[in-house]
């Protein structure tokens, strides 16, 4: 029993941990929603404080003032009445003042002042900027009227104090000379000296608030709605694979060499031996010192081809043996990413029209070897399934520390599928504002359902952050091509 009772005891515990955690990860997953679309956030808080500034500016400016009036009970009996007739007459005069906010914005209160003033206005209109209130058990009735102009706010509002006496005294009750009910004013209405409206300080309150609320949702709504990967974090929400990789968008990756030949003191190249370095942790082949690394992406122009000529520049640099073999038949781009004859390649290898060494190319430097694609052949799925290129991979991994195989996207096929079955390490890549989210999902059920799974993601075009930033300022302090570029710019400045 104790047991028993111990065990819920844990078990409670342990579901509220979790829930902690859970209300945490929301948490954070809200706050990197907000980072994610800070852009957005900023644009609408200010579209929204704009919009609130310029109705308040483009709001009239109005005065406000008021003037109190106070009932009291007219005894007719020269000030000998007794207590009970004095009830009598408050508890008249309460019954009667609730009726007086109504009756001041009536037309015989209200015409008289118009005449009496020379307004140029109408009842109805000059009743939209009179206010009047009875407090709550009180005999007082206030009246407060806006207006552009001060002073006329103020003499309107004593002369409807006047006319509303005038009427309850001489004209509402009054069945002969005497009225039972007496209107004092108490306060005369004074004329303002500041406006009542537009009220900035509010406004603006308002205009922030509200401004930051709206930005939130905007961000909410922009992240429910996009049908790309914008930001690293959001990988793991479709696939299973840790980022080792982060590379940032940069011009240099379009040039026709590797950024580690063209220039190796880049942020980028520093980017691409990061990756180096997480890829050597990577098992290699059973029985073997060789890794096999399969490089796909989910759909095309996500930087595969460009992923994968930088990361074998980047483990040759380090020493290691390394065969690239550009494995897309049906898209080949190697060629031309490095800049070299593409025009015999691994289709003649499979179809047996040419021998390995014939169609395998240095690069750069004399670990570095290139196997083209070659010509696109009709049976593209056939030939990556052939015996021949089980024994070609068999002979590579032999041979070579590391073989690179570039293969076709995923969603065009699946020959990633073929290699990583033969013991390859499977690493997408992924682009941001280009990887479709759907697309990324349908992969990696598809993975799954196959009994495999991703090794890992390169995130291309990353956003660089401050720290990075800083750091690119570091490496580009050693990069030759800055350098030249000030060297020309001093000379161009002569």
């Amino acid at each position: 029993m104790a047991e028993n009772i111990v065990e819920q005891q844990a078990s409670g515990q342990a579901g509220v941990g979790a829930k902690q955690e859970n209300d945490g990860m929301t948490l954070s997953a809200l706050f990197d929603i907000m980072r994610k679309h800070i852009i957005t956030i900023i644009i609408t808080f200010c579209v929204v404080l704009g919009v609130v500034i310029a109705m308040t500016v483009m709001s009239p400016v109005k005065y406000s003032t008021t003037t109190q009036l106070f009932a009291t009970y007219n005894d007719s009996s020269d000030g000998t009445a007794n207590s009970s007739e004095q009830n009598s007459g408050s508890s008249y005069i309460m019954s009667q003042i609730k009726s007086y906010p109504v009756l001041t914005t009536t037309q015989s209160v209200l015409q008289p002042v118009i005449e009496d003033l020379g307004l140029h206005t109408t009842v109805a209109q000059l009743k939209e900027q009179v206010s009047v209130t009875n407090p709550t058990n009180t005999a007082f009735v206030n009246i407060s009227v806006t207006d552009g102009d001060p002073a006329q706010a103020a003499d309107i509002a004593n002369a409807i104090a006047k006319s509303l006496s005038s009427v309850v005294e001489t004209t509402l009750y009054a069945s002969g000379s005497h009225s039972s009910v007496k209107l004092s004013v108490v306060q005369p209405a004074a004329v303002p000296s500041s406006p009542s409206s537009p009220k900035w300080k509010l406004n603006i309150l308002v205009g922030i608030v509200g401004g930051l609320i709206l930005g939130v949702f905007a961000a909410l709504l922009k992240d429910v709605l996009s049908k790309r990967i914008q930001d690293d974090d959001e990988i793991s929400e479709y696939i299973d694979a840790p980022i080792i990789g982060r590379i940032p968008e940069e011009e240099l990756l379009n040039s026709a060499k590797p950024v580690i030949v063209s220039e190796p003191g880049s942020p980028v190249a520093e980017g691409f031996r990061r990756v180096r370095t997480n890829l050597s942790f990577m098992a290699p082949m059973e029985d073997t010192n060789c890794r096999l690394i399969v490089v796909t992406s989910t759909g095309a122009s996500e930087g595969k081809t460009t992923t994968s000529v930088n990361i074998a520049a980047a483990l040759a640099e380090n020493g290691a043996k390394v065969l690239l073999i550009d494995a897309d038949l049906r898209h080949p781009s190697v060629a031309n990413k490095l800049d070299i004859d593409g025009s015999a390649g691994l289709t003649h290898v499979l179809s047996g029209q040419a021998s390995v060494k014939d169609v395998v190319q240095r690069y750069w430097k004399p670990n570095l070897h290139v196997m083209p694609a070659g010509p696109k052949p009709p049976n593209a799925s056939a030939l990556l399934n052939s015996p021949i290129m089980v024994e070609l991979l068999n002979n590579a991994i032999a041979q070579y520390d590391y073989v690179l195989i570039d293969t076709a996207p995923m969603v065009v096929a699946n020959d990633a599928v073929i290699f990583v079955r033969r013991g390859g390490s499977l690493v997408m890549v992924c682009r941001r504002d280009q990887t479709l989210k759907r697309d990324l999902r349908e992969i990696s059920e598809e993975l799954t359902t196959l009994d495999l799974s991703a090794n890992g993601v390169i995130f291309n075009c990353a956003r660089e952050s401050k720290k990075s930033l800083e750091h690119s300022n570091y490496y580009y302090y050693y990069s030759n091509h800055d350098v030249d570029h000030r060297k020309k710019r001093r000379f161009s400045l002569k």
